[in-house]
């Protein structure tokens, strides 16, 4: 694709291949990284409890909580990578890099079981006490 900032590539959008790029990107995160992996089944379990129980505004927060934690996720793997690219050696500032990278994720991990852990008694408490 055309980089108009760059001027380098080839010329023309498309759409449908940029949609491609970030579905190959989510594989390699789900497959390379087991916390995204483990994260993202969580999710899915909570997520159909709660299409079952027809609890939509329950279904769009853990949408958000895990989209969130999915992006903080995927950028701190990039970081990482692209730290160890740059300096394969034990350097201080790099740490510091990492160390804020993965801060940002703590936080979104943080919040991210928050809802699934309130969404999950949630949706259970509908399921012992409709009947």
């Amino acid at each position: 694709m055309r980089n108009k900032f760059l001027n380098t590539g080839q010329p023309g959008f498309h759409p449908l291949r940029k949609i491609n790029v970030a579905l190959r990107g989510l594989r390699f995160a789900v497959v390379a990284d087991f916390s995204v992996a483990y994260k993202l089944a969580l999710s899915l379990l909570v997520l159909i409890a709660c299409i079952a129980f027809r609890e939509w505004i329950d279904v769009a927060a853990v949408l958000i909580a895990t989209a969130l934690m999915l992006v903080a996720e995927i950028f701190n793997t990039a970081i990482e990578a692209l730290c160890d690219f740059l300096e394969s050696n034990n350097n201080e500032k790099i740490g510091i890099i990492k160390d804020i990278a993965a801060a940002a994720v703590g936080i979104s991990i943080f919040v991210w079981l928050i809802i699934l852990v309130g969404e999950t008694f949630a949706v259970t408490n509908n399921f012992l006490f409709d009947k």
